[in-house]
């Protein structure tokens, strides 16, 4: 049971430590080459702060263990918005959002629709992979020409700034850091799941369950890391850009990529609790950002309890007495 604690703790940290050095390296060495702060904060932060679930999702598919894969894309989604928006709404009220957010929070839930869609039937299959990656490009696409049309809206330029803090001055410290971030990654995606899954079967834990906690929170350390500097800065548009664009990319991109890889068969509790619960947080957050100019500590610590019902719950129901 130690040397299984060992394993879980090391991926958790390898993760969070290859995402920062992932996202801050690339991001450094676009800039260096040229490119605009826009496709950096859209592609480059996007998925680099995404790029832990992929490679953990990825990793548990090949391994037999499809609960988790499918867990980890579900579970980071709820964390992302009830978990990470929640805390940073606590520590700073969230207010004075772009109409970008608005714009991202409709599609996010017109994504978690999609995925409700696709786990009523039994199987995920590689069509449905390669039609999620094809919605992902007309997403890019799309997001590019609309931010470039809208001189306002900065979103995606706030995000890509908010992994400039730290001047990385060396020219090869840049893909020094994106190249060890990648490799921390990996060695770290193995461990976790490793680790999990043999903590599962110790407990008699259902591979779903460690999907949608442990590792769904493990593989959002960057977005939680992300969130809690930008309220800390009272940088509202990265919080919530930040979590509104991980949730669109985990679906489209994360699962999409997943499953072209490995089809992930689909247990009954994810059509009927977890991806209701998923679909739930993100019109949750629509209603919000339609309904007032401010999440405050108050909305914050309701959806961190809102997180804490759903943990005990799962954890209750999945787990045997």
């Amino acid at each position: 049971m130690s040397h299984d604690l060992l394993l879980v703790t090391s991926g958790l940290i390898l993760l969070f430590l290859g995402g920062e050095g992932l996202v801050r390296g690339s991001v450094a060495l676009a800039e260096r080459l040229g490119i605009s702060k826009l496709l950096i904060g859209l592609v480059i932060v996007g998925f680099g702060t995404s790029t832990p679930e992929l490679l953990v999702s990825v990793n548990a598919a090949l391994n037999g263990a499809p609960e988790i894969a499918l867990g980890n894309v579900v579970g980071s989604n709820i964390a992302n918005i009830l978990l990470i928006v929640g805390l940073a709404a606590v520590i700073t009220p969230i207010c004075g959002w772009e109409r970008t957010a608005v714009r991202e929070a409709i599609v996010a839930s017109l994504v978690s629709l999609a995925a409700l869609g696709l786990v009523l039937g039994t199987v995920i299959s590689r069509t449905e992979g390669i039609v999620l990656l094809v919605l992902m490009l007309a997403y890019l696409l799309s997001s590019y020409w609309l931010e470039r049309r809208d001189r306002k809206s900065k979103a995606f330029q706030h995000e890509a700034e908010e992994f400039e803090d730290i001047p990385l001055r060396r020219p090869w410290l840049a893909p020094l850091l994106a190249v060890g971030g990648i490799v921390a990654l990996v060695f770290g995606a193995d461990l976790l799941v490793e680790g999990a899954v043999n903590i599962a079967r110790d407990f008699g834990v259902p591979d779903a369950v460690i999907g949608l906690s442990l590792v769904a929170v493990g593989t959002s350390l960057p977005e939680l890391a992300t969130a809690i500097i930008a309220a800390v800065r009272r940088h509202s548009d990265v919080v919530l850009g930040n979590v509104i664009g991980s949730n669109i990319f985990n679906i489209l991109a994360i699962l999409g990529i997943t499953v072209v890889v490995q089809p992930i068969e689909v247990m009954a509790r994810f059509r009927e609790i977890d991806a209701p619960v998923m679909l739930g947080s993100a019109l949750l957050l629509l209603a919000v950002l339609f309904a007032t100019k401010t999440i405050g500590r108050v909305a914050g610590a309701l959806m961190l309890a809102g997180y804490a019902i759903y943990m005990a719950f799962l954890f209750s129901t999945g787990v045997p007495v």
